[in-house]
């Protein structure tokens, strides 16, 4: 089954970088700060500088593009000039990340706050702590969540607002 890929313009999201043939966004409130891209293009990917994606560093796009997928929240994505946008994984995965988040690679659909989003990437909260729900924002090591501790979701104490969401769980099942 082929997927179409989902428009340049749904993914560049965040503050745009560009250089030659290709357009790296960063949305900031989605990195949790694995760092596949610095590890991956150490010379481009550059957190201490400013600024700190610096394209003019590698001459070749489709190396950057290469990187840039590996970015497992989505914080990063890409648009090469005059070339196809990323194509979602076939099949599309879900795998929960060991005391993180829930990571999904595909042809996705998410329902936000601020309506619906169409990804390829992206890292979903498990602990129901993030800022920027349904997103991971790395709230879950500042509290110290485990996700095999009761009821799956972070206490109100690590929360620190003594609430739950209304309606709603960290795994998204509604409570009655």
């Amino acid at each position: 089954m082929t997927q179409n890929p989902v428009p340049p313009d749904d993914l560049l999201r965040g503050k745009a970088y560009t250089e030659g043939e290709i357009t790296v966004a960063y949305d900031a409130p989605r990195c949790t700060h694995v760092a596949n891209c610095v590890r991956g293009l150490p010379a481009v990917f550059r957190p201490k500088e400013r600024p700190w994606i610096q394209l003019w560093n590698e001459a070749d796009a489709q190396r950057v593009a290469e990187v840039v997928r590996t970015c497992p929240t989505g914080a990063l994505h890409y648009a090469l000039h005059g070339a196809p946008p990323e194509a979602p994984a076939v099949p599309t995965t879900v795998m929960p990340v060991k005391d993180g988040p829930l990571v999904m690679r595909g042809d996705l659909v998410i329902q936000t706050p601020a309506g619906e989003v169409r990804e390829v990437r992206a890292a979903l909260c498990r602990c129901g702590a993030s800022g920027n729900k349904p997103f991971c924002d790395g709230t879950h090591a500042r509290i110290g969540w485990k996700s095999d501790q009761p009821g799956g979701q972070a206490t109100p104490d690590q929360r620190g607002d003594g609430h739950p969401e209304e309606g709603q769980q960290a795994d998204g099942a509604r409570r009655d």
